[in-house]
């Protein structure tokens, strides 16, 4: 039975029989006959079918509330036993903003060492992309913006607070200076995350808070894309500070600070609210809480 919910769950995830098959790594015929043994067990039709994959039904979208919960719940239950004979195991999965990556990895090194039967997978997503895979358990936990927009119901620990900073070429006119003004950069050339991501619309408020409309000449959703377009001498970037001066590590680039902003943005942990929480990610969640202490003793 739970082996045709996942299918389930797959197939209204990926709208598609033969994708949602690929992400179960089955053939199509598989997943078409374990939707069929689901709808022959509950009595009623699921899925629109046609010549392709056309929507859920209403039963389809109340079944899926509900294989939703059943499946995160035996994941849970299977946890919980496992942790049992062997102690914290299993694998994390954990969707994550870009400019996050850096504090991803601090988390999930220093939470390995302490559990190292425990894995992660570290996935890049938009904020939005978030709080879906988390609502629709996709995802085990998250790693985004805390306090700039909507969160739903959700635990949350705080990491960091993001706070930007200007890349630009060593030979750039901005290059050297002590700081810049947010109204500086106005009519500069920058490189930019796509407007998708919750840090580029975070930019867009504050650049019009001053007054000041660059040239986006490069978008990207890497920010390892924007760092190399800096890199190249015809623009600058405007990163958190902690990603920049990671990625900017042996390169000829200089870092400014920017001025004139009345505030950081919080950045942490999400969990979907689930009572009770597995083992992992209780532990998880506690790791988040005392990760920030530990990082500033090695600062």
């Amino acid at each position: 039975m739970n082996d045709k919910l996942e299918m389930f769950i797959a197939l209204s995830r990926e709208s598609h029989f033969g994708r949602a098959a690929q992400s179960l790594n089955i053939s199509q015929p598989t997943l078409s006959s374990g939707i069929k043994q689901l709808e022959e067990i509950l009595g009623v039709q699921l899925v629109f079918r046609g010549s392709r994959f056309g929507g859920l039904t209403p039963e389809g979208q109340a079944t899926l509330v509900w294989a939703q919960r059943i499946v995160a719940d035996t994941r849970q239950l299977r946890d919980e036993m496992r942790m049992k004979r062997h102690g914290l195991s299993g694998k994390v999965k954990l969707a994550v903003i870009p400019t996050a990556q850096t504090w991803a990895a601090r988390l999930a090194t220093s939470f390995t060492t302490k559990h190292p039967n425990v894995g992660f997978t570290i996935l890049a997503r938009t904020s939005r992309e978030i709080l879906k895979m988390l609502d629709q358990f996709e995802a085990d936990a998250g790693i985004s913006y805390l306090d700039n927009e909507p969160l739903g119901r959700v635990e949350k620990a705080e990491l960091y607070e993001e706070k930007y900073i200007l890349v630009c070429a060593e030979d750039s006119p901005m290059a050297g200076r002590e700081r810049v003004h947010w109204r500086e950069l106005d009519g500069e050339s920058l490189a930019l995350l796509t407007p998708d991501m919750q840090n580029r619309r975070i930019i867009n408020q504050m650049l019009a808070e001053f007054g000041a409309t660059p040239d986006v000449r490069i978008e990207s959703n890497s920010i390892i894309a924007l760092v190399a377009s800096v890199a190249t001498g015809r623009c600058m970037a405007l990163l958190p500070t902690d990603a920049a001066r990671f990625l900017s590590g042996g390169k000829d680039l200089s870092l400014v600070p920017i001025y004139g902003a009345r505030k950081g943005y919080s950045v942490g942990l999400l969990l979907p609210h689930h009572d009770p929480r597995t083992p992992v990610l209780e532990a998880l969640l506690a790791e988040a809480r005392t990760l920030p202490a530990q990082y500033d003793r090695k600062s």
